[in-house]
């Protein structure tokens, strides 16, 4: 498993079925969890830990798309260095288990599938299933997304021919 603080860009004719990415860490807080929610979900389990009690949470409880936006960033800063950046072509997404204030996270993402495009030959789609862990190793979210990401410049077939 490579844990990357600066990494090398990646392209597709880097990567391998089976390799495995750690990022860095983030430690959530209530203050971020309620000024997330406050702007993008402003639902009472993600604003007020008194009025989460009451709910199928049982305590504050940061919002998922919260919790997909850390680790995106994670992702962008520390775990997956694709040459290009990280471009979506869709996926699946769940959570397990709530993000809570006191949690540390971190992503584990493997690669899962490699494709090469047949119509672009510059660039392919990696499937890529990664699990959000806090500091006990318990899974929170759990995502499988196709990424775009490009060959190596001059890797593909019909490259153009440099002059070196």
């Amino acid at each position: 498993m490579t844990e990357n603080s600066t990494p090398s860009p990646l392209y597709l004719d880097d990567l391998s079925v089976g390799d495995q990415f750690r990022s860095g860490e983030h430690a959530m807080d209530e203050a971020q969890i309620t000024a997330f929610a406050a702007q993008f979900d402003p639902q009472p389990f993600h604003l007020d830990d008194t009025a989460a009690r009451a709910t199928l949470f049982g305590g504050l409880a940061a919002s998922g798309w919260h919790t997909a936006a850390v680790t995106m960033r994670l992702q962008v800063t520390s775990g997956l260095p694709v040459a290009g950046g990280i471009i979506g072509a869709g996926g699946e997404l769940s959570w397990p288990r709530p993000t809570r204030a006191s949690d540390v996270l971190h992503v584990v993402s493997e690669v899962v599938q490699i494709q090469p495009s047949k119509s672009k030959p510059d660039r392919g789609m990696v499937t890529v299933r990664s699990e959000t862990r806090n500091q006990h190793g318990d899974v929170l979210q759990l995502s499988t997304v196709r990424i775009v990401v490009p060959r190596r410049p001059g890797a593909f077939v019909g490259a153009p021919a440099t002059d070196a």
